[in-house]
């Protein structure tokens, strides 16, 4: 990764309707443009989950417009690090690739009650990831 480019990050679960979607709203209102974010699924969803929209909400971030979309070997490349929440043995290996696994509960089926705490998870971890990146300069 050199300094003069911004910083990649692609987060990935398997539906791209809950994780990753905190994740990557999380990271691009933090990181206000320092860090180039972007999210997938390997089997997407048809919408983010409700419950998830109403927990980020909750937080003051809308992803109420924000549509699943389809991991691709392409998004993989173009990204410095890649996340994953649970999609196992999906993602596509590319050397060079930094590649993380954040455990985190799978809110699929969960009331708004059960998804908050996984989004305090998430943000808090959102925020290591941009002090590591050094997205912290600027401020």
């Amino acid at each position: 990764m050199s300094h003069s480019a911004v910083p990649s990050v692609l987060f990935v679960c398997v539906h791209n309707a809950g994780r990753s979607q905190m994740a990557a709203a999380f990271l691009t209102h933090l990181a206000q443009g320092r860090i180039e974010v972007r999210s997938a699924g390997s089997a997407p969803a048809d919408t983010v989950n409700p419950a998830v929209v109403q927990a980020m909400a909750e937080t003051g971030i809308d992803i109420s417009a924000e549509i699943p979309k389809i991991l691709t070997p392409e998004a993989v490349q173009l990204s410095d690090v890649v996340i994953t929440m649970g999609c196992g043995d999906t993602c596509p290996y590319f050397p060079g690739k930094r590649y993380l696994d954040w455990q985190l509960p799978d809110p699929a089926g969960q009331g708004v009650a059960a998804v908050r705490p996984i989004r305090d998870e998430i943000r808090e971890r959102v925020r290591g990831l941009i002090e590591e990146l050094g997205g912290e300069h600027g401020r």
